[in-house]
């Protein structure tokens, strides 16, 4: 069988699947999310001993420190993937909810369900995690999900899969409603992306290079996770010591994640007294420091920033840090160099503080919080399928709200439309 015949068997599998999904009850779907949380947990070994695999191919290729943790499953990591599966569980279930029955003057009701979207398609790399949180969130949401991982993840993405699938066909939901792709040429992307009558959604969450390549080559609606340029700007107005606490974290605590400090914005009348011992703690902590020309006379030690650096995702131990008049120096900056994820302004000023929250155009803007918040479960949603950069239909941390549309629902008793004229 070719790969256009397979994946599109898949796909139909799929498809049907997720008509019998969209009517399972709130109690089947929490009942599979639960024994799937619970055989992630008790097969925890033979998940470390697959992703070692990805592991050690992954070993001598060049990858990066920041890569190898996202690719990295320890138990840990496991038994988050599980618990997030349960939180989910916990969460109020959207399909069939109706709201706003109004009575129109000839008597009809009419009002808006939440129903799911039917198939989702996720295209992402290199974090194993993805592939509970999107089956979990399809599944709760009343969606069949086609899952294809990234070629370096390939063992530990097929193994979680497996475990996922076998758990919700056990309690009766139906085959398909979970699947995967486990052919790792981009060729098998191109013929996912070329089913729109079987496939409802696609959600690519990667580097430029995967989102460029489903967007420009798919007949299927696409919602982008696009790259995490995540600026924290310290106002001139700001409690230092929380600003310090806030940007070391927005940078060290995971750097190889979406929702890191990338660059560091400083107004010009506290930079002098905050940037020298911010700077130095950041090196302490391996960062690799490169700034404009007003940081670097004022810490002479860092390296000279070009311009590429300020559109960069570094993903790394690595920040920009930039001196500027003020806040609107600020937010004119990120708005040139912004990926439209997550920014933040650390302020005692509720003026400023309101003005940020206004004028910035992200998908989530904190203020005197670290952009690490950025995540779906931070927000309460269980776990999060992607972040959406975009602004139609759906915007910021997707949970399972965001995996659902509505219809129209009328409710009559014999009434007919009579055209005027």
């Amino acid at each position: 069988m070719s790969l256009k015949e397979q994946i599109r068997q898949k796909a139909e599998r799929a498809k049907e699947a997720s008509r019998r999904l969209a009517l399972a009850s709130t109690r089947e779907k929490n009942q599979a999310l639960r024994g799937m949380a619970e055989a992630l947990r008790q097969e925890e070994g033979s998940l470390i001993r697959a992703n070692r695999q990805d592991l050690e191919a992954a070993q001598g290729t060049g990858k990066t420190p920041a890569f190898l943790d996202r690719l990295t499953l320890n138990p840990k990591r496991i038994h988050a993937m599980a618990k997030a599966l349960e939180e989910i569980c916990e969460l109020p279930d959207p399909v069939a909810e109706v709201r706003g029955m109004e009575v129109r003057p000839n008597g009809l009701r009419i009002g808006r369900m939440r129903v799911p979207l039917g198939v989702v398609g996720v295209i992402y790399e290199s974090r194993p995690s993805v592939t509970a949180d999107a089956a979990g969130l399809c599944l709760k949401s009343g969606n069949a999900v086609i899952l294809r991982g990234g070629k370096e993840a390939l063992s530990s993405n097929t193994a979680i899969a497996q475990i996922l699938a076998r758990e919700a066909t056990r309690v009766g939901l139906p085959e398909g409603c979970i699947s995967w792709i486990e052919n790792p040429d981009r060729s098998a992307i191109l013929e996912l992306a070329r089913l729109p009558h079987l496939i409802d959604l696609l959600i690519p969450r990667g580097g430029p290079e995967l989102i460029r390549l489903v967007s420009e080559n798919s007949t299927i609606p696409v919602i982008r996770h696009e790259k995490g340029i995540c600026h924290i700007f310290v106002d001139e107005d700001a409690n230092l010591d929380m600003a310090e606490e806030i940007a070391f974290n927005a940078k060290v605590e995971r750097p190889g994640v979406c929702n890191a400090m990338e660059t560091l914005l400083l107004h010009e009348k506290i930079a002098p007294t905050f940037l020298p011992a911010m700077a130095r703690r950041l090196e302490e902590a391996g960062v690799e420091l490169r700034g404009c020309v007003r940081s670097r006379s004022l810490y002479p030690s860092l390296k000279e920033a070009s311009d590429p650096d300020w559109d960069a995702e570094y993903l790394d131990l690595i920040l920009s840090i930039r001196v500027v008049e003020g806040m609107e120096e600020a937010m004119d900056h990120i708005a040139r160099h912004g990926s439209g994820l997550a920014e933040a302004i650390v302020t005692e000023n509720c003026t400023h503080a309101l003005k940020f929250l206004q004028g910035v155009d992200s998908s989530c803007v904190f203020v005197n919080a670290s952009t690490r918040f950025a995540d779906g479960g931070e927000f309460g949603m269980g776990a999060e399928i992607g972040i959406s950069t975009q602004k139609l239909h759906a915007r910021g941390p997707m949970g399972l709200r965001e995996l659902t549309c509505t219809k129209f629902i009328i409710l009559g008793q014999g009434q007919i439309r009579i055209s005027g004229g």
